[in-house]
């Protein structure tokens, strides 16, 4: 099999090697693609260096398979091409989650959307919807859900290299013995902020800053989207709906105290999309 992973040298592409090894895919020819600026560095695979190829100007024949993770607006733009040239893209990025010419596979739970590739991209869903997605088919066949509620607690490793980077700095900044007062003062060791969260990350928990409360309704309303397209593309889900929680813990059946005319709005729809849990996504 001829395999290429697209981001190879990023985080994702880096577990993606590592997998590739453990579970001994059948690999034959392996090629990295990456950005201008790794293009020419070389990763192990097997004993053998292989150089990073550039992404944007590279030939992509004789590829059979490709991972692709580097990010939504490059892969708008390479799985396309890879796919004109004869690989199957699976594509690790948001860029195809919602193309309805694209399917959009948990394996656990919807694999004969694979039938049809038409575009001869695969997407698959954000963490929250892999991982929660192969728990609740089981425990639909079995008791039958309606709706859910979820709280999602992201990993820093979300952020992509940069946000491991800057926890691991912070907790490199804590080794001391003195860290034991933490338990009777939060503020004892006070750490300069990072860029990419807005307070420190290190033995914390963060939420959404008021700034970004936009971008984190979206990031609410991309994942419940995603989790509903995965539920309504498997036969034992087709009616199950998915809803958010937010602050005031609004729903169909409770209004938003914050928002009553938009809960209000959900309620009177009656489709799907307003079932039970579904709220006003504050």
């Amino acid at each position: 099999m001829r395999v290429a992973i697209v981001g190879a040298s990023g985080q994702v592409g880096t577990v993606m090697r590592a997998i590739l090894r453990e579970r001994q895919f059948p690999v034959d020819e392996i090629r990295f693609f990456g950005s201008s600026r790794s293009a020419g560095h070389t990763l192990d695979w097997n004993g053998e260096s292989i150089e990073i190829e550039d992404a944007a100007t590279a030939d992509f024949s004789g590829i059979e398979i490709a991972l692709a993770s580097s990010g939504a607006t490059s892969s708008k733009v390479l799985s396309p091409r890879l796919a004109s040239a004869g690989a199957l893209v699976i594509d690790n990025s948001s860029a195809w989650r919602m193309d309805p010419d694209v399917p959009l596979v948990v394996p656990e739970v919807n694999a004969h959307a694979l039938r049809s590739i038409p575009k001869g991209i695969i997407a698959n869903p954000n963490c929250t919807t892999m991982a929660a997605m192969p728990v609740l088919k089981p425990l639909h066949v079995a008791a039958g859900l309606r709706s859910m509620v979820v709280a999602t607690y992201q990993a820093v490793s979300g952020s992509g290299r940069e946000g491991v980077d800057e926890l691991a700095s912070q907790l490199e900044a804590l080794r001391d013995d003195r860290r034991k007062v933490l338990t009777f003062d939060g503020t004892a060791f006070p750490i300069d902020l990072g860029v990419k969260f807005p307070a420190t990350i290190a033995h914390n928990v963060v939420r959404s800053p008021d700034r970004s409360s936009r971008t984190a309704r979206s990031r609410r309303a991309r994942s419940r989207n995603c989790a509903t397209r995965v539920a309504r593309s498997s036969r034992s889900l087709v009616f199950w709906s998915t809803g958010p929680a937010c602050a005031c813990r609004c729903s169909r059946d409770t209004p938003c105290r914050s928002r009553p005319a938009l809960s209000d709005r959900f309620a009177r729809r009656g489709d799907a999309a307003a079932g039970p849990g579904a709220g006003c996504g504050c």
